[in-house]
């Protein structure tokens, strides 16, 4: 089990956090903290894997958690997870070494992504020996989603809809069902269904019935 700190100044949203981490298979809460002192205690106690870390923090930034975790000897991976947007507070995170930055909010599907492409790096890293640029390559590509354009007409919080729903389904839908899960018209419900197709986030296969076209069916195939 990878286990996590989850570090939020707001009571209700380091329990959303942690209520979505628990969701993962594979992760585990083992705290949560409201503000950078008990965030760094925590560390200290429970030797998390990960920290989920907020950048608004009541006594000292989350960016000057970030530095001190780094000043120090406990090896903890950082997500930042804030409403701060601003070009220089990214950067910085970015210079301390986080594994991901999602400015909130967020979906539930969308840290489920993250999370799983850090577990797949965790696993690979925690055993010894040496590995190829080839190797590293693929940890780096991995450990981050590589962005999608889309195309015109279509918009990123309706296709990050019609993405929940056909990763919740669990199994393959048609355009129609798809659809009613998501209260869009067929046709436009269609649109994101085989753009994703296209872009290698969803697979397609053909049913065919006693009579007329063989309809379509969509499943996810995985990425952010």
């Amino acid at each position: 089990m990878i286990r996590v700190l989850v570090v939020d100044d707001d009571f209700m949203v380091a329990k959303v956090h942690s209520g979505f981490v628990e969701r993962v298979p594979g992760f585990t809460v083992t705290g949560v903290a409201h503000s950078g002192a008990t965030a760094l205690a925590e560390v200290e106690r429970t030797r998390p894997d990960l920290m989920l870390l907020d950048i608004y923090l009541p006594d000292v930034s989350g960016l000057e958690v970030l530095r001190r975790l780094r000043e120090g000897d406990v090896g903890v991976d950082v997500l930042v997870a804030t409403a701060a947007r601003d070009v220089d507070t990214i950067r910085t995170a970015l210079r301390g070494g986080i594994v991901h930055y999602l400015i909130k909010p967020f979906t539930f599907d969308t840290l489920r992504d993250r999370l799983e492409r850090y577990a797949v790096t965790h696993r690979q890293l925690s055993g010894s020996g040496e590995v190829a640029q080839d190797d590293v390559d693929r940890l780096l590509l991995g450990i981050r989603p590589t962005p999608v354009d889309l195309p015109k007409g279509l918009t990123p919080p309706t296709a990050e809809l019609v993405a929940g729903a056909l990763r919740e389904a669990g199994e393959d839908l048609s355009a129609s069902e798809c659809a009613d899960l998501v209260g869009l018209s067929r046709v436009s419900t269609r649109r994101y269904l085989e753009h994703f197709v296209g872009a290698g986030r969803a697979k397609v296969s053909l049913r065919y019935g006693s009579a007329g076209r063989p309809e379509r069916r969509y499943r996810w195939a995985g990425g952010a």
